[in-house]
């Protein structure tokens, strides 16, 4: 890969067009008129990815919702786009077409001197003190819903989901949600329809314009809670840390901004982790072995059923660890990642140029077998320190990578891990024979039909 000399971008805004024919040099197609390969992309992401990598090989040229773009496959294209050593790439530019009506200014969506300001204000909420008193709010909230799952067959993904909402207001907000729980809920859903939806103007009776209600909510919600937090000074959760936050030279940052970092990241929390535990509990339930194993493990850790699982303790369960990583491999809560080129680069024998989107699939990287044998399986052994030692850094990229690297994963592993603890220390995960629900890829990975499983007790 080589860049071309620097200089200023004359893309400042994802607005701004290439020159027609700037791609035809790039192997590819562009589908049907007007909505291109977005509704084949839809359908089936991957397959789609698949037929066209068979075509036309690691880099190829693809026109989907109304946008040109070029897709890069492998670990070499991650680490390039996501470590990002030369500033080429802009997250902004990269988002900003799919969620600038409803997250905008969202730690994603900055780049370069502004995300890192804004990384550092932020980065408060996950220093130690305040990830301990998360992880006692997660082990009281998470104990209490799962006792009452007790010999109980339900669809995992809804209840998981409005776990994960109550967890948040807990531990994000400080307070329980009020009677806005359910506006809240439906906000965010929205939100996250409205990112892939085909009409990109928030036109009545649309998805997007469901979500841009949905945001129009979310932003008077917050503001006066950030406004009640500044009165009051706060507490230790997550909200009063973002709210109170200070630039390096000591100045709040706006409140207008503390409420879009708010809803972002909230947002990011809510259904990312949603999605990752319910692939956790699937792949368990169809290995039986494994839940034996973590098990075993969680409760010599904690001593007994439902027993918490203290912060000093989250380092010793690394079975479980291994799982989850192993999960998040299989099914990544974010299938793909698109940035912007500010300038001119070359990969993979193709010069591509400036004002290009580009876009990586830590998806179908997680299953090359170039990197990981037997790609399908389950195997959370792939990721003892021996074997990932062995393998590309950027072969597994769920949390993304660099300066971009998700803010908040130290506390995505421990609310998985205090959920594991409460679960498979009380129960068995069991499923129907032969059951195989079907997933839905985009934006974020969702069993179609719920996710029915069992809590049987140990």
């Amino acid at each position: 890969m080589a860049t071309m000399p620097q200089q200023a971008s004359p893309y400042t805004h994802w607005s701004q067009s290439q020159p027609p024919g700037a791609l035809d040099h790039i192997p590819g197609e562009n589908g049907l008129p007007i909505v291109g390969n977005t509704f084949s992309l839809l359908a089936d992401p991957i397959g789609f990815s698949n037929r066209m990598r068979a075509r036309y090989g690691d880099v190829f040229r693809n026109r989907a919702f109304g946008r040109n773009s070029v897709l890069l496959f492998g670990a070499e294209a991650n680490e390039l786009v996501l470590f990002d050593r030369d500033k080429l790439f802009s997250s902004e530019q990269g988002w900003g077409p799919v969620l600038d009506q409803l997250f905008p200014r969202g730690l994603m969506l900055l780049d370069f001197d502004h995300h890192r300001a804004d990384r550092r204000a932020l980065s408060i909420a996950f220093k130690p003190e305040p990830m301990r008193h998360y992880c006692g709010a997660l082990n009281s909230g998470i104990s209490a819903r799962v006792e009452q799952w007790r010999g109980q067959r339900l669809k995992f993904y809804p209840a998981i989901k409005q776990l994960t909402l109550d967890l948040a207001a807990d531990s994000f907000l400080g307070v329980p949600l009020g009677p806005e729980a359910d506006a809240i809920n439906k906000a965010f859903v929205d939100m996250v329809a409205a990112s892939i939806g085909v009409v990109r103007k928030p036109l009545p009776f649309t998805a997007m314009g469901r979500g841009v209600a949905g945001r129009k909510f979310l932003l008077e919600y917050f503001t006066r809670e950030t406004e009640k937090r500044r009165a009051t000074g706060g507490g230790q959760d997550m909200f009063s840390q973002f709210a109170t936050a200070t630039h390096e030279d000591g100045s709040l940052m706006p409140v207008d901004e503390v409420v879009d970092h708010m809803i972002f990241l909230m947002m990011a929390a809510h259904d990312t982790i949603t999605s990752s535990a319910s692939s956790l509990v699937w792949l368990l339930a169809k290995h039986p072995e494994w839940q034996d194993r973590l098990s075993a493990e969680l409760l010599a850790v904690t001593g007994g059923e439902g027993r918490p699982l203290a912060y000093e303790n989250l380092g010793k369960v690394s079975l479980t660890e291994m799982a989850f990583k192993e999960s998040l491999r299989l099914i990544p809560p974010v299938p793909s990642l698109p940035r912007r080129a500010l300038r001119d680069f070359e990969f993979g024998g193709y010069r591509i140029p400036a004002g290009t989107g580009v876009g990586i699939s830590p998806a179908d990287v997680h299953m090359d077998p170039r990197h990981w044998p037997e790609p399908e399986k389950f195997d959370p052994m792939r990721f003892t320190p021996e074997e990932v030692a062995k393998r590309h850094k950027y072969a597994w990229v769920p949390f993304g990578g660099g300066a971009h690297m998700c803010l908040g994963l130290h506390f995505a592993y421990m609310q998985v891990k205090v959920l594991m603890a409460q679960i498979l220390t009380r129960y068995r995960i069991e499923i129907a024979p032969g059951y195989e629900p079907r997933w839905q890829a985009w934006p974020i990975p969702k069993p179609r039909d719920g996710l029915t499983v069992t809590f049987t007790p140990r």
